[in-house]
């Protein structure tokens, strides 16, 4: 079998990994807060992909660098014991989620006469026990509660990839197509809806193509081409040109051939099998966006760039505080109406929200307690010196 290929116990941290993961979580707020006027202006609406296939992307990649080393530095059975546990953590952290959602709905609904909770989680009031059970199983995924069972899936074929790999180079890169493949040919998805048969809305199956191509490059199994290739720049410049009238809202609406091209290009189920041309969309601009920050790749930790770094290394958290404030401050606008300024600053108290929880669990991580013990003070000092002094019988009996 072939060996794994080395890699550093420790690489340095890359702050362009943390400054687009924490641009996604202001992005996913701006798409999940209900009726958001900001909606309309988000990436996802100048092209095929969206912050979703960003946040994919940056996931296999920080995968690689957190779990990746694990398996080639204490083997595979470590390796996946390290990848059980993480998804330990992320199952729980979706029920959480979903619990805490729940909560909110019918808080407001009892404080405020709302419908927050029939309008949200209509199952809970029909069908209750199926509701709960499919909770707990991820067989239903209430609206914008998808993205974290579909890492869950992904995350453990790690494994997999890991083990394809011993076997095989290219094992890995095949054992992806296939299962591509097989979601576009026969359709496979997982269960996601009890009540009609519905599977999930993000395919783990097809979105684990985004996450691997992440996944490989920071495995370094799969190269990166030369960033700032001049040729190469202007072909994924022109493929986003050709790709802005079949995408931007205020072009489809006005002119129906755009449409028409559109629906003749993407299946109803482009998101949720992954069409391949968002695939296609999203690493051409992450390509051209990568290539045109390079000059200023050190600077990305400086100013507003900074602010979304301390986001993007809490991504997990930032993630869950988006999703909870999302529904907090959509209830606050249906109550207030939804006037531009209130719009604003909505989202902009979103931002600050997800940014301060950001910097709360950074400094819990950072576990303060631990460190080393404060200077004595005099009084201390004085104390310190009169137990010292005290005879041995003394000291114990008291």
């Amino acid at each position: 079998m072939a060996a794994l290929p080395s890699v550093p116990p420790k690489r340095a941290r890359d702050e362009r990994l943390d400054f687009f993961r924490g641009l996604t979580m202001l992005i996913i707020f701006v798409a999940h807060l209900p009726q958001n006027s900001w909606n309309a202006w988000i990436p996802a609406r100048f092209g095929f992909s969206s912050g979703a296939e960003l946040f994919v992307f940056c996931s296999g990649i920080a995968s690689a660098l957190a779990f990746g080393s694990v398996f080639t530095r204490r083997g595979f059975w470590l390796g996946t014991a390290r990848i059980a546990y993480r998804i330990w953590q992320v199952y729980w952290a979706q029920i959480g989620l979903v619990l805490a959602l729940i909560a909110l709905a019918a808080a407001l609904d009892s404080v405020f006469g709302l419908s927050e909770l029939a309008e949200q989680f209509p199952p809970l009031l029909t069908d209750p026990a199926n509701a709960l059970l499919g909770i707990a199983t991820l067989t239903w995924q209430p609206d914008y509660l998808d993205i974290l069972p579909m890492y869950l899936v992904i995350l453990a074929l790690v494994p997999v990839m890991m083990l394809g790999r011993r076997l095989h180079p290219l094992l890995p890169f095949l054992i992806a197509a296939l299962l591509y493949a097989a979601v576009w040919t026969k359709g496979i998805n997982l269960p996601g809806n009890p009540w009609n048969g519905a599977g999930w809305f993000l395919n783990p199956f097809a979105w684990q193509l985004i996450f691997f191509v992440g996944f490989f490059i920071g495995m370094k199994w799969l190269p990166m081409p030369r960033l700032g290739d001049r040729r190469l720049m202007l072909a994924t410049a022109l493929f986003l040109l050709v790709s802005l009238p079949l995408s931007f809202w205020g072009i489809l609406e006005r002119w129906t051939l755009a449409q028409a091209a559109r629906d003749l290009l993407l299946p109803a189920s482009e998101k949720t099998d992954l069409h391949i041309l968002r695939v296609l969309h999203f690493l051409v601009l992450a390509y051209l966006v990568l290539s045109l920050i390079e000059p200023w790749r050190n600077r990305l930790d400086r100013g507003a760039g900074h602010l979304l770094v301390l986001i993007g290394r809490q991504s997990l958290a930032a993630f869950l505080a988006s999703a909870v404030l999302a529904r907090l401050l959509g209830a606050v606008a249906d109550m207030a109406g939804r006037s531009e300024p209130l719009v604003a600053l909505l989202n902009l108290t979103g931002f600050a929200l997800i940014l301060a929880t950001a910097v709360a669990v950074g400094w819990f991580k950072r576990a303060p307690w631990a460190g080393p013990d404060r200077k004595p003070t005099a009084e201390n000092q004085e104390q310190a010196a009169l137990g010292a002094a005290l005879p041995t019988r003394v000291r114990e009996a008291s």
